[in-house]
């Protein structure tokens, strides 16, 4: 069956068309079912994130099947396909394994070697395998076989080369930071001021490294509840942050407020004596949230939006390096899992062409036995072990050619040609 991907990321809709495309996890199984049973698609897998959303899919019709996929796409936007063309690609064939194992392996990601895409791959993938129907399973042999060389292309990449390491984020470069600071994080307490997205992302962070208890602060409080509750973190009331000071480690503002919200005279209230333990301190909101005279209190570490970039920027300096390295696994994993789909495509015809063979192995021997009724039963049993040593030298290189056509994509061509000489399209009933 040909393979294609139908989907849209950051690199070709605005956040806007995204966001109302993305699949919660509880829709994915409806979707894929949709697609199997309606006959579009035999095999499919949906990959959906904040920066993407793709169908996989393996099809008995190509055109049929992208032209399904477009639709059920733009029926979430309550639109025709045409109207979100200029958002969506379609990859085909080989293409389909090359774009997964660049998106798996972090090499088509927002921020170049993000490590969390690869987990949401697998948690895609995990979907589709749990999702049955009358109609069979979502994903069989050729999903299996790629999804599986993505994983194993993606661990290479984040173990051969750099281009997964190091922070590339503001919000990581500041946890990275703190790292620096401490040593290790686990068993640290932190304190987030501010419930945007950054914060976010800097809370996630933080659980990744094993803070132990991370305080969430916004002035609106609610809000301070829902990113709390969703990492695992503890929400304060905005005028209570300033009494957890002394409580904590690690302070990491990302408020939207048009002046300082954390004063050198809120500091000095919350700490009137010299600052014991070492206090982080790391400012990535603009305007500033932190004045910057606290930088100069003993034991305090203030560090800025100007000193995560650099971070970042030579972080993200160290992956570029590594693409060549990383493109160059991809290829090797996309060769590999192309010798493997294109030989399945000649499967049939060896098949064939071997039950045609010994076919008229079997009618020629026991015409040529019935003459022969004189020989004794070895000899017979000889006549007939010569005969199958002949038909498999006889096609042994057939089958070899046939292989090697498929993996060098000449193999529609020299299918049919083998299928026309050798007539096996014709039933068995009309040979003779």
């Amino acid at each position: 069956m040909p393979l294609a991907v139908v989907g849209l990321s950051h690199r070709t809709a605005p956040i806007e068309v995204r966001e109302r495309l993305a699949f919660a996890r509880g829709e994915v199984p409806a979707a894929l079912v949709g697609l199997v049973e309606s006959g579009t698609a035999g095999e499919a897998v949906v990959l959906s994130t904040c920066n993407r959303t793709e169908l996989y899919l393996a099809l008995p019709d190509e055109r049929r099947g992208v032209e399904a996929a477009q639709s059920l796409l733009a029926g979430r936007l309550g639109q025709e396909p045409s109207a979100i063309a200029s958002h969506l690609y379609v990859h085909r064939d080989r293409y389909v394994a090359e774009h997964l194992f660049r998106v798996t392996a972090g090499l088509d990601s927002m921020v170049l070697g993000e490590p969390q895409i690869q987990g949401q791959v697998k948690d895609a993938y995990a979907v589709a395998r749990e999702t049955v129907s009358p109609a069979g399973a979502m994903v069989g042999p050729a999903l299996n076989r790629m999804f599986q060389t993505a994983f194993s292309v993606g661990g290479r990449v984040r173990s051969e080369t750099e281009v997964g390491m190091g922070a590339a984020s503001i919000s990581s470069a500041a946890v990275e930071l703190a790292k620096k600071i401490f040593g290790s994080l686990r068993g640290r307490r932190a304190l987030v001021l501010g419930a945007g997205e950054m914060s976010e992302v800097t809370l996630e962070c933080l659980r990744g490294e094993g803070v132990r208890t991370a305080l969430v602060a916004n002035r609106t409080f609610d809000r301070a509840q829902e990113l709390a509750a969703k990492w695992g973190g503890e929400a304060i009331r905005w005028d209570e942050f300033g009494a957890a000071l002394p409580r904590v480690d690690i302070v990491i503002c990302s408020t939207a407020a048009p002046h300082p919200v954390l004063t050198r005279e809120r500091f000095r209230k919350a700490i009137p004596g010299e600052v014991r333990n070492p206090l982080c301190i790391i400012d990535i909101a603009i305007p500033r949230d932190v004045d910057p005279a606290l930088g100069a209190e003993p034991n305090v570490f203030l560090y800025n939006i100007d000193d995560l970039t650099q971070i970042v920027d030579d972080n993200l300096g160290r992956r570029r390096a590594q693409l060549p390295v990383a493109e160059s696994i991809v290829a090797e994993g996309v060769e590999d899992f192309w010798g493997w789909y294109s030989g399945l495509a000649v499967v049939p015809t060896i098949r064939d062409l071997r039950d045609h063979g010994e076919r008229v192995r079997r009618e020629e021997v026991e015409r040529t036995l019935k003459r022969l009724s004189h020989l004794p039963d070895a000899d017979r049993e000889a006549v007939e072990a010569l005969s199958r040593a002949l038909l498999n030298k006889l096609l042994h290189a057939p089958t070899v050619r046939l292989r090697e056509a498929a993996g060098n994509g000449r193999g529609t061509a020299v299918l049919d040609t083998a299928r026309y000489l050798f007539e096996l399209d014709r039933e068995p009933s009309d040979e003779g």
